[in-house]
């Protein structure tokens, strides 16, 4: 079956660290948030609060705060999507209603609503010639975080969005290989996969070296990582407090 342009810009689509030094104009920023607020939402309750950050202080202030990564600051958009169920709450209590209070499972169906909404904006803005990078490194160091975006209880950062024009060389790098569909997708129910099959859903990033050695390297690099543990830690503490 021919792919038309909205799955081959799927299929295209790249994480964007190096910009053009370019604006985005407010017309086409516009268009990408309200691409984001079109996305599929729990009850039509769209929770989520996306802040627009455009303090230039206040971005360097995230690049560093979000695992020192400079191009955060020089990104011409940012864009932070907030899992918010403060919102409804406070609507709730406006209406005369008596809510409990929200609970981790809200909280997480608020995480869904937020994301989905920051992968409206992805696909949108690469549809308008504008890469993006996720930084997950937003739920790193929480309490920070919340302070610095004045952030009320039931209210959470789930997802940093930075966006630019790409620049040449950033257009030119190759997308990641992703897994074969088989090892993804599995029929009716979960299926735990053996070791051989899961070095074969691997091979691709060890093509040219053997398993153990690369499996040990990038455990190291990203899950036993100080800021894989500093996320945890973290967002184990949010959910201390919000519940």
């Amino acid at each position: 079956m021919d792919r038309n342009t909205t799955i081959k810009e799927l299929a295209e689509r790249r994480s964007v660290r190096a910009y053009e030094d370019k604006a985005i104009s407010k017309k086409v920023k516009e268009v990408i948030i309200q691409a984001a607020m079109e996305a599929p939402t729990a009850g039509n309750q769209q929770l989520y609060t996306i802040l627009d950050i455009t303090d230039q202080k206040l971005k360097s202030i995230l690049a560093q705060t979000c695992d020192n990564q400079p191009f955060i600051a020089k990104a011409p958009m940012v864009l932070i999507f907030c899992a918010d169920c403060q919102k409804w709450f406070d609507a709730f209590k406006a209406g005369g209603c008596k809510p409990r209070r929200p609970q981790a499972g809200d909280l997480m169906l608020a995480v869904s609503d937020a994301v989905i909404a920051a992968q409206n904006a992805v696909t949108a803005a690469w549809s308008l010639g504008i890469g993006s990078c996720y930084i997950g490194d937003i739920m790193e160091r929480c309490e920070t975080h919340r302070e610095l975006l004045h952030l009320p209880p039931y209210v959470f950062p789930a997802a940093m969005v930075v966006f630019g024009y790409p620049t040449k060389q950033q257009m030119q790098r190759r997308k990641p290989q992703r897994c074969q569909q088989n090892y993804i997708v599995h029929e009716n129910g979960y299926r735990s996969m053996d070791e051989g099959e899961l070095r074969e859903m691997l091979r691709k990033e060890y093509e040219d070296g053997d398993f153990e050695s690369w499996i040990q390297a990038f455990c190291n690099r990203k899950y036993n990582s100080d800021f894989s543990r500093e996320m945890s830690r973290s967002v184990e503490e949010y959910l201390k407090a919000f519940t």
